[in-house]
Order: structure tokens, then sequence, then C-alpha cells
């Protein structure tokens, strides 16, 4: 369990904004502090980086031979590692850090405290995922300057990178935002912790070792189903093919429509917090 060290509600208190535009003031603070705790503990990032990286290695290692870059279509002339890159973004994306922390402050009873002063329930909810935001900017960041030193390239340039990221980051708010969820129902950092499994079926519930079209039926079906595989299929597509405009908006689309749902339902769900 890690420990928080968590600042002051009387120091953080005369800089709240009651009113309605001090939503984005208030989140941010909340926010930085956020920032600031995962600075002072660096080791807890070590796994976000360092499991992604291990299952690509292993993944890649397991399968390059099978589908050489010269006579697999669906490469697009790039080894394996570069169609396997967006599954270990995806799989850092979502260790749900934030909340761990969260639940470390209901159980503590500082979460009380922070629901005692003149600040939006939103901005409750919005701080650390605006940290998540930031840590996964530089988590995947490096994870994709270091697949560069083994050839993998972005088809779709500077502005695909960053298109990269910012979508993967995205989905790190979304996924950390319903494991807030959990948190705040719970108040369980074994439940919370536990929750953050249902990712890996969902990861695995996709094509992330060959395309949609090269599953049997039932994983086909399955795949289309779940809603990670259109960001992946996204994320895969800057990659490999540059700007492919139908699978981009099926991506972004389905990060949107997750994230409108886990802030209408964190918010419904601190309202009726007791």
């Amino acid at each position: 369990m890690r420990t928080v060290t968590a600042t002051s509600p009387q120091t953080l208190e005369p800089e709240y904004d009651s009113t309605h535009g001090g939503l984005l003031r208030n989140s941010m603070l909340l926010g930085g502090r956020a920032i600031r705790e995962a600075l002072r503990t660096p080791d807890s990032l070590f796994p976000t980086i360092f499991i992604p990286l291990f299952f690509l290695v292993v993944n890649v290692g397991q399968a390059a031979r099978i589908f050489p870059a010269e006579i697999t279509p669906f490469l697009e002339g790039q080894n394996y590692g570069a169609f396997q890159l967006p599954a270990s973004l995806l799989l850092s994306a979502s260790f749900g850090g934030a909340a761990l922390y969260l639940v470390e402050e209901i159980e503590g009873g500082y979460f009380d405290k922070l629901r005692a002063t003149p600040i939006s329930r939103m901005a409750l909810m919005l701080g650390r995922l605006y940290a998540e935001f930031v840590k996964t900017m530089a988590v995947a960041t490096l994870m994709v300057g270091l697949s560069l030193l083994f050839g993998i390239h972005i088809e779709a340039g500077v502005l695909g990178f960053v298109l990269l990221i910012v979508m993967v980051s995205l989905w790190a708010m979304v996924f950390s935002g319903f494991m807030q969820l959990i948190a705040v129902k719970s108040r369980s950092a074994a439940a919370t912790q536990g929750g953050s499994m249902i990712f890996f079926p969902l990861l695995f519930l996709t094509p992330s070792f060959v395309p949609r079209d090269q599953l049997t039926r039932p994983m086909e079906i399955a795949a289309t189903l779940n809603p990670v595989t259109y960001v992946m299929e996204a994320a895969r597509s800057l990659i490999l093919q540059g700007f492919e405009f139908e699978a981009l908006a099926k991506g972004f689309g389905v990060v949107i429509v997750a994230m409108a749902l886990m802030l209408t339902l964190s918010v419904r769900m601190v309202n009726n917090y007791d």
C-alpha cells in the first residue's frame, strides 16, 4: 500500500473557488497535488512502465517469426512490434493508480475533509484524473520513444504521434475514472485493486495478436462488441497506416462516450456519498 502525504485542508481551503467558473481551477489544484504525490513516490511508476514493456518484448519474441514484415500484409512493412505497441500502451494506461490514492484518502478521512470545503463535487473526481492524464502522457511518450530505437515508426508522423499519446492518455482518464467509482462505492483498497483486473479480459478480447478479420468467429464477435477494440485499432492505424479517419472516429468516439458516462456516474455517486 502506498503512503500518501496529504496536504493539509487548512492550507488548501482558502484557495478553493465555490463559483461555477472555479471548477477548472479547483480541479487543477487537486491535480497538481496528485502529481506532487506521484513525484514523491517515483517507484510507483515502475510497474506502469516495466510490465507493459515486458509483455511487448515477450509477445514480439514469441510471434515475430510467425509474422515476418516482408510477407505479412497487416504489418504494412513494419515489424511485429509495431502491431503490438498499442496493446502495451493501453495496458500501461490501465493501472488505475488514481483510484488507489483516492481510497486511501477515504479510509484516512481526508476525502470527507475535502467534501467539507467549498469545492465542486466534479472537481473532487476530476483532480486525480488530470494527474493521470499527465502521468500517462509522460509514460506513453517514453514507451514510444523506446520503440523507435527498435525500428518502429509512426506512419502518421508527428501529428499522428500527438494523437496517439492524447488518445492513450484520455483512455487512462476513463479507466481511472471507473476505478474511482469502485473506490467511492466500496471504500476498500482491496475491492478497488481487484476491480482493476476487469481490464485484462477486455484487453485480451481484442485483436491484440492478429487483425480482427483473422480471429475465429466467436472471438471476432467478442472483439467487435468490446469497446477497447476500437481504441486499440485507432491507435494501431496511426502507427501502421497513417490517418484512417474511420478508425480514428470510432476510437475517439468510444473514449468520449465512455468519459461522459464515467463523469455522469462519478458526480451522481459523490453527490449521494454519505
